[in-house]
């Protein structure tokens, strides 16, 4: 595709339309035919690696202005991680007509899943992608970040939509969206879950982190487009406010949701029976799954499904088949006491606080909880999240989650500044097998922070690590 096509409104460099066939913004995937994006970023600068590029062939360069003695044709332009997404749109041409976006801090790997299936159920060829992979009906692939850069959003897209798929869910990260990665994208419906405190190793704050969420409403999302928002807590009432301020089609969810609202929950051993109210109508359904957060994740998969055509009664139907996802309240197994083993991803205050209450109404004996906080990450939480393990859980086990370049020990002693009664056990492995030996009749165990990730991170070394396939492993020594 000749680059004047790629670039409009743009201005084209002087003798600069070149064909150009793919693009990167990695020098090191350059080569004939290339547009390589030198972008600036956090750690790394792409202006830095213009003359490797050039080298390896890139046919021209798209950055910020002022850059002198390039020798192929230079696009400049005030934001060039925005240009780059605009112009992956346009490369990698091709979606599936209806796409919806998910944000928040916590859940919308759940919703964008459960609202596949919904899709699914109806009969709609669907797939999602986020932090587990993408998926569809015939399995997962796996994806390297929650929100994939442009060019491998925009790729993936165009894939799905040569396989026929006509429905799809993404997560959007706050880190995606305040990169530029999701322009170009054209969203059918957006979704709102939840803020709580997350990534303050990237955001300046709770505004920043807030402001970056909120780009999905204000500017990517087009007028008259549906939104569905948990207004149970005060940043989703304050979403809401910014989506109907934008001209978005809004329906609010949750307890205190005007248009879908939860009156009723009854917890079972492994399931919950839920009373809706919608449209003045009560609707009762049993969900196969435990935790009131599977709940609201549920009842905002409901109201996408819906926003994006699927028949109400369809919808509400589709509930009592869904499945959980990896790694998110996923049941490793039972002890040989006969509790129940859970894995959960919850790796923030607002989320291990919403594990914890979720499991509380299905256990009548003691809740034992293992998790730890990761390395290089926000360390304001690791207090936090002790002091909730101690006032949620009946035993708590401190242990290791994904160290990185940090001491192990030293995550571990901030995190015990909150519970200092709990038990600290550093190797992971470890920690698991001494939760499983301490559980008894009616009690349970959560094993929290790492959820489906294969691998733990320490130093600048990932080692091969899943918390299910070692609980499963223990618990199947423990029943010989």
């Amino acid at each position: 595709m000749m680059l004047s096509s790629l670039i409009a409104p743009h201005e084209l460099p002087i003798d600069g339309n070149v064909e150009i066939k793919d693009m990167t913004a990695d020098s090191r995937q350059v080569k004939s035919g290339s547009l390589f994006a030198a972008l600036p970023g956090e750690k790394l600068d792409g202006r830095d690696y213009i003359k490797s590029a050039v080298k390896n062939g890139a046919s021209a360069i798209l950055s910020l202005p002022g850059l002198r003695d390039v020798s192929v044709p230079y696009v400049a332009v005030d934001n060039p991680r925005q240009t780059y997404a605009e112009i992956a749109a346009r490369l990698y041409a091709g979606q599936p007509d209806c796409m919806v976006a998910m944000t928040g801090t916590n859940g919308k790997s759940s919703i964008i899943e459960f609202l596949r299936q919904i899709w699914s159920y109806a009969g709609k060829k669907s797939a999602c992608f986020g932090t587990l992979g993408v998926t569809t009906d015939v399995g997962v692939t796996p994806l390297t970040h929650t929100t994939p850069d442009a060019v491998a959003l925009h790729q993936t897209l165009r894939q799905l939509w040569q396989e026929g798929i006509t429905h799809a869910g993404m997560e959007a990260s706050s880190h995606g969206l305040a990169q530029y990665r999701l322009d170009g994208v054209k969203l059918s419906a957006v979704g709102f879950s939840n803020l709580t405190q997350d990534h303050f190793d990237y955001h300046a704050d709770m505004d920043d982190y807030f402001s970056a969420k909120a780009r999905l409403f204000t500017e990517l999302a087009e007028t008259n487009t549906p939104a569905v928002i948990n207004v149970d807590r005060e940043y989703g009432k304050r979403m809401a406010e910014v989506a109907k301020s934008a001209d978005l089609d809004v329906m609010t969810v949750g307890w205190a949701g005007e248009d879908l609202r939860i009156s009723e929950i009854t917890p079972r051993s492994a399931s919950q029976t839920l009373e809706l109210v919608w449209h003045g109508n009560r609707h009762k359904i049993d969900l196969p799954l435990a935790g009131e957060f599977q709940v609201l994740n549920a009842v905002s998969a409901l109201g996408l499904a819906v926003k994006t055509g699927v028949d109400p009664k369809t919808a509400i139907e589709a509930l009592a088949s869904l499945r959980g996802v990896a790694g998110r309240m996923e049941k490793a197994g039972i002890s040989k006491a006969g509790a129940p083993v859970f894995i959960d991803f919850a790796h923030t205050p607002d989320g291990l606080e919403k594990l914890l209450r979720g499991v509380r109404p299905h256990t009548l004996g003691k809740i034992i909880v293992v998790f730890g906080c990761g390395g290089d990450r926000d360390p304001d939480k690791r207090a936090k999240m002790g002091k909730i393990a101690a006032h949620l859980a009946d035993v708590a086990i401190v242990t290791d989650d994904n160290p990185r370049s940090e001491n192990p020990a030293s995550i571990r002693a901030a995190v015990m500044k909150g519970c200092p009664q709990a038990m600290e056990v550093a190797d992971r492995a470890e920690a698991i097998w001494h939760g499983i030996s301490l559980l008894e009749k009616n009690d349970c165990l959560v094993i929290a922070g790492k959820g489906h990730e294969t691998g733990q991170i320490i130093g600048d070394q990932t080692i091969p690590f899943n918390d299910v396939a070692v609980a499963k492993s223990r618990l199947k020594d423990e029943a010989v």
